[in-house]
């Protein structure tokens, strides 16, 4: 006998009613309610598992500062996109607000359509939300973010060793007291830039000073404000900065020029993204490139490797950076 909504009202306890919404991933339906329909459903044929048809780009944002504000995602996204589309699949994006009411409906709908891959850009996630999408029996690849403890298949920039690159370039060009300018938003990207930025430091033998140690808003308008009061309110300064990413970077220049600071030499400064208006201002930001577009393929093809194979394996993909160097270091002349 063919499985009908009323026998799966049936089985499960449950009225037509909320069966009904519960298989079309309507919002109102309890999360372990809908789970246990959804379940009986799938094991008495009523849902089969079709083949995926489309790849859904979801963004997660937390606080929204770091993604509402740097032109890096428009471009990874761009190239997600485009890679999803040359690889046969349609796409659609999802966006994700942690502290929105409707926020585990949302994720709930998100898990219950089978036709559907997921790839996850999980910048501002941290590990406990990360791990609700442990759940997820959909193939999924998380997108600029890794976790030690889940697996995930992962595709990521370099951070840690890219930031010691920069810091190292600066070293070079005779500069002990480095700053570091950090976003006050501490997504883990940013985390390992400050370990970075530590690391090497101390296998050059100099210590960290916290007092170098500024923390601003990760935008353009957010680091001149933040930069601004540090400089009024007579807060000592390095010879050059390292800086969370080329927003923050470009805030703080344009804070220390407006204060009669040259750059670079009164202060040099280090960026990290290369974005394009970086290029564009006078003195060029110094920086650290990330293949924005590379990721964006990386992470597609790995995709429509686990739905194409349904691969049990897991991997991290780590994209290494280039240190592109402008105007904005010069020599210390301390």
């Amino acid at each position: 006998m063919k499985v009908n909504i009323k026998k799966i009202s049936e089985l499960s306890g449950f009225s037509v009613a909320t069966v009904s919404n519960a298989l079309s991933n309507k919002r109102g339906v309890n999360k372990d309610t809908a789970e246990r329909i959804v379940k009986i459903a799938r094991e008495h044929g009523y849902i089969r598992d079709e083949k995926i048809k489309r790849i859904k780009m979801v963004t997660y944002r937390d606080s929204g500062e770091v993604f509402n504000e740097s032109p890096f995602f428009s471009t990874l996204l761009d190239s997600i996109e485009a890679e999803s589309r040359r690889s046969g699949y349609d796409v659609s994006i999802v966006n994700l607000y942690r502290r929105h009411g409707d926020y585990e409906d949302n994720v709930r709908e998100l898990f219950n359509d089978t036709m559907s891959a997921i790839l996850l850009v999980g910048t501002e996630m941290g590990e406990s939300d990360a791990e609700v999408f442990m759940e997820a029996s959909q193939p999924l690849v998380m997108v600029d973010n890794y976790f030690e403890n889940l697996c995930f298949d992962t595709v990521l920039m370099d951070n840690e060793d890219s930031v010691g690159k920069a810091v190292n370039y600066l070293i070079e060009n005779g500069h002990r007291k480095i700053g570091y300018i950090q976003g006050d938003a501490r997504i883990r990207n940013f985390i390992s830039r400050s370990r970075g930025y530590r690391r090497a430091l101390w296998e050059k033998g100099i210590s960290p000073d916290e007092e170098m140690i500024f923390e601003v808003k990760p935008s353009i308008v957010g680091a001149f404000e933040g930069m601004n009061r540090y400089i009024e309110e007579g807060r000592r300064l390095p010879t050059a900065f390292f800086a969370d990413n080329d927003m923050i970077a470009l805030g703080a220049m344009q804070a220390l020029q407006k204060n009669g600071f040259s750059i670079p030499d009164d202060i040099s400064i280090i960026g990290f993204d290369d974005i394009t208006l970086g290029e564009a201002f006078v003195p060029g930001l110094t920086t650290i490139s990330v293949d924005i577009k590379a990721m964006g393929r990386l992470a597609v093809r790995r995709l429509v490797e686990q739905i194409q194979n349904r691969d049990e394996a897991r991997s991290c993909t780590r994209l290494y950076n280039d240190l592109v160097i402008r105007g904005s270091v010069g020599k210390n002349k301390e």
